[in-house]
This record gives C-alpha cells, structure tokens and sequence, in this order.
C-alpha cells in the first residue's frame, strides 16, 4: 500500500527542492507546508511569527499536514521544526513514509545565505542551524529513513528518496 513521503531535515537540507524532483520522478503530487501555511494566513512566515507567534504558525502546519495526509500519497515538505512538535511524528505513523534528509549546519548555511524569511536563524544563521540541529536531532532520528544531502545534487538526493519510497512506502 503507497504510504506518503514526508521529508524531515533543517532549514537548508533540501525537503522542497529535493521533494519537488522526488515527486516527479514518483509520479505525484508535492505539497509544501510553509506555501500552504502562508496561503491560508495570507502572510509571509516571518510577519506570522511577528504577529501571531511561533505556536499559532506550528498549529497552522498541523492542520496543512493533517489536509494533506486526507489526500492521495504525495510526497509532503513541512517545515524545519514540524518534527520536533510534541505529537506530529505519532500523527503520521504508518500513514506515511518519513525520510530524514540529513545536512551539516554549515552546508545548510551556505544554501540559506541570502534568505529573509526565516524567523528561527535571524542572528547568526550558522550558529542557529547548530542549535535548531542539536534540539532536533532526537525528532530527526525518529524518521523511518534518512539520505544525506551534503556533496549531493538534488537529482542524486531525489533518486535515493525514490528508492526509499519503493522499498519501504509501496511506491
């Protein structure tokens, strides 16, 4: 039975790049959360946490992954973070396929320079990506399977997590 691919990882680890190819090579639809987030605010993510707050964005991103999940396998992109919220990885236990796709802070910075909207690494970028990946990695390990994505192209990236899908997802 197809189960859908939901792609983990830190800021900069590629779950849209890498989810939007993965997705075509597969067949099926691709589903951002964070587009989906900020469609339904009509706000960008930074003035939803400015105005909003952190909780109100991940409540938001919970219900994208819940809509999402009532749909046809796909492969799905939350955000960084979604993981790490109490309850989202239980949510999607055996509905879908999770893949950890794995990146150094310092990779993930250089791919993220340059990029405004993204609240949790204002400051610092890299020493934020070494915090956000130390809280996380616990959340991260939880994944059904992981890719790394450093010194990798998207396609190569992309390739694995088909593999991935047609091994343990039923693709």
């Amino acid at each position: 039975m197809k189960r859908h691919i939901v792609l983990v990882g830190p800021p900069g680890a590629g779950k849209t790049t890498v989810g939007r190819a993965a997705a075509a090579l597969l067949g099926c639809a691709f589903r951002d959360l964070d587009d989906e987030v900020t469609a339904r605010a009509d706000t960008t993510i930074a003035e939803l946490f400015r105005e909003r707050g952190e909780p109100a964005f991940r409540a938001e991103e919970r219900l994208a992954m819940r809509n999402a999940l009532s749909e046809e396998p796909q492969v799905i992109a939350p955000g960084g973070g979604w993981a790490a919220q109490k309850g989202n990885l239980a949510d999607v236990h055996g509905r879908a396929l999770l893949v950890h796709l794995r990146c150094s802070p310092e990779t993930a910075a250089e791919r993220l320079a340059g990029t405004a909207d993204r609240p949790l690494l204002a400051g610092d970028a890299l020493v934020r990506l070494r915090q956000l990946s130390a809280e996380r990695a616990a959340a991260y390990a939880r994944a059904d399977a992981s890719v790394e994505t450093d010194r990798r192209t998207v396609g190569e990236v992309a390739q694995s997590v088909v593999l991935l899908a047609r091994t343990l997802g039923g693709w």
